[in-house]
């Protein structure tokens, strides 16, 4: 994947985001004296980029580092390594009075609706925070404008707007979220496992939201999941993580036909399919998923791959084609 390009259908454009060797290690501290006795390697190495109007769905089991990709990307914790470029300028290096305008391009949509809302405000002053914080609404007319708008772009009644986030159910929560990533007209949301606490009709509903939205509005998105059957729906390209590091990155299409990875195909042999006569051949893993505090030498996933040979244990693949935009880390596909 060339980072200064990337793909969307047959167009060739900048990337709107672009994330070089990003890497996050987090210190444990112990001992008498408290020092640094070990790092957790959360993020080892990851490199991506998001085109304009792009979503591209970061997949693997939990604990492999999705979700701290997610926050290095918003700068919410500070990388340990890398760059992240959004529109071509680096953030991850930004002081904070640069970095709080920057942030209003990018905003996030969070796993659990309730807890990501605060209990004591109403619909209106959630929406209307991030607006006032940015100082995008001139007046207070404008303010409801904008406010009774976003209430119809996530499909909100209008009359709603002065309940409390308890008087929801789970997925107007959700939407009300949605809402709140939008009032700041953000050219970037990350969706992270925004859909996993739904039930599976009211996933389908939020999924279909969030393209109409995309296709309506131009937003990329950075879609953190480790549901399989949603990504394959509503995606551009796949991500997949294993151990802190990306293992396969191709077009939605060619990684569900075709995955060049021993963990990718494992991974889609477990999805579910609604055919109980389909025969599928599952790809089973032995092993647990070994320690990020001290992961293992040469390829990751070595540990629990069916075929590892000696060069995997010894030797760290690189990400390398496999086909159009299409690249795995792995010494057997080569």
């Amino acid at each position: 994947m060339d980072g200064a390009t990337d793909r969307v259908g047959a167009r060739t454009v900048p990337p709107l985001l672009d994330v070089r060797g990003l890497k996050k290690h987090f210190p444990i501290h112990g001992g008498v004296l408290g020092g640094v006795t070990a790092r957790v390697h959360a993020v080892d190495g990851v490199s991506f980029s998001i085109a304009k109007g792009e979503t591209l769905s970061l997949v693997g089991e939990s604990g492999c580092g999705k979700s701290t990709v997610g926050r290095l990307v918003l700068r919410l914790i500070a990388p340990t390594a890398g760059e992240v470029l959004l529109d071509g300028e680096r953030i991850d290096t930004l002081p904070a009075a640069r970095l709080r305008m920057v942030r209003s391009r990018m905003q996030v949509v969070f796993q659990d609706p309730f807890s990501s809302l605060n209990p004591r405000l109403r619909v209106r002053e959630i929406l209307a925070e991030p607006i006032r914080n940015f100082g995008l609404a001139r007046g207070r007319a404008d303010l409801e404008k904008r406010i009774f708008a976003l209430m119809d772009k996530v499909r909100l009644p209008r009359e709603a707007i002065d309940r409390l986030p308890h008087e929801f159910s789970g997925g107007q929560r959700q939407r009300i979220g949605i809402a709140r990533a939008l009032a700041t007209d953000a050219d970037l949301i990350v969706c992270d496992e925004a859909v996993s606490a739904l039930d599976v009709s009211v996933k389908a509903q939020i999924v279909n939201l969030l393209a109409d939205l995309q296709a309506e509005l131009g937003l990329s998105l950075l879609f953190i999941s480790h549901d399989l059957a949603i990504v394959e729906h509503m995606t551009h390209r796949v991500a997949v993580m294993y151990l802190g590091r990306i293992v396969e990155i191709a077009p939605r299409a060619a990684l569900f036909a075709r995955p060049a990875h021993p963990y990718t195909r494992a991974l889609l042999s477990a999805v579910p399919v609604p055919d109980p006569t389909a025969l599928r051949r599952h790809v089973p893993l032995t092993g647990d998923v070994p320690s990020p505090i001290h992961p293992p030498a040469g390829c990751h996933f070595h540990t629990r791959c069916p075929h590892a040979f000696d060069r995997c244990r010894s030797e760290a693949p690189v990400l390398s084609p496999r086909g159009p935009d299409h690249m795995a880390a792995c010494h057997l596909a080569e």
